[in-house]
């Protein structure tokens, strides 16, 4: 029970960190799934897919009501990694073997594969976030093809890890396509919950899904997302851009450091 409460107040956290910076509900769910509620791993990435994308599908339309959300980004972003996720995880997560291959003593297995990647791409986010210059908008415009492999990239990383991907989406957006922080965190909302929602709907043919836990948890972070939307409001984006890639690094060593060292 002292577990099942943690893994409902870490939702909350969940939905609180998509609706400050556009991003990272995945990088916090799929631990928490795994560790704290002992999911497997192949059942954690479907299931955080669902709650992320329910989750910020509910932030990006409260953003869009609010003028920050670029709708043609979002297409020419998000189609692309949706059908990418989508395949992912309908086609090509079912078909890796569950020992991939063995060394000495050694067996890499598809659980300690997908956790490694997931460690490794929070670790690479991190590092962008905290050493990258103060945000300004002069920057040149991403051209449309540009765009749309950025979404397909994004999509086959975020259908593997079970992750929206908003760690890599928002720095696209801002970096790179020039938009302003809180229309690329809109934007980035609506483009995760359409790349997450396909992801998931890919795994629904291949598994049984745990409704009765699955809606509750999504509907407590959706609760902290509205949370998360009213803080950003008060809190300066370099801190919070900041603040994320701190934690984004201690959450991608320890995850390596546990499926690599700790058994």
């Amino acid at each position: 029970m002292d577990l099942l409460i943690s893994g409902y107040f870490m939702a909350l956290l969940v939905g609180v960190l998509l609706g400050l910076v556009g991003s990272g509900g995945s990088i916090l769910t799929v631990p928490v799934l795994v560790y704290i509620l002992g999911f497997d791993v192949v059942t954690a990435t479907g299931y955080s897919l669902f709650v992320v994308g329910g989750t910020a599908l509910v932030g990006g339309l409260r953003n869009a009501y609010q003028h920050n959300v670029n709708f043609t980004i979002v297409m020419l972003f998000g189609i692309p990694s949706l059908i990418a996720a989508y395949l992912v995880r309908a086609f090509l997560i079912p078909a890796i073997p569950h020992a991939i291959f063995t060394v000495s003593t050694f067996t890499v297995t598809k659980p300690l594969l997908l956790m490694v990647i997931f460690g490794a791409t929070m670790l690479l986010a991190a590092l962008k976030m905290i050493r990258s210059a103060p945000i300004t908008s002069n920057v040149e415009k991403l051209s449309g093809g540009k765009i749309i492999v950025s979404g397909i990239i994004t999509g086959l990383l975020a259908g593997a890890i079970g992750a929206g991907g908003g760690f890599l989406i928002i720095p696209a957006l801002v970096f790179l396509a020039a938009l302003p922080i809180k229309k690329a965190i809109g934007t980035s909302l609506l483009i995760i919950a359409i790349q997450s929602l396909a992801g998931f709907a890919g795994d629904a043919f291949e598994q049984s899904i745990n409704w009765g836990f699955l809606l509750p948890f999504t509907g407590v972070a959706i609760a902290g997302i509205f949370i998360g939307i009213l803080a950003s409001s008060k809190i300066e984006g370099e801190k919070l851009k900041n603040g994320f890639g701190y934690f984004l690094l201690l959450m991608g060593v320890y995850i390596i450091i546990k499926e690599l060292f700790i058994k």
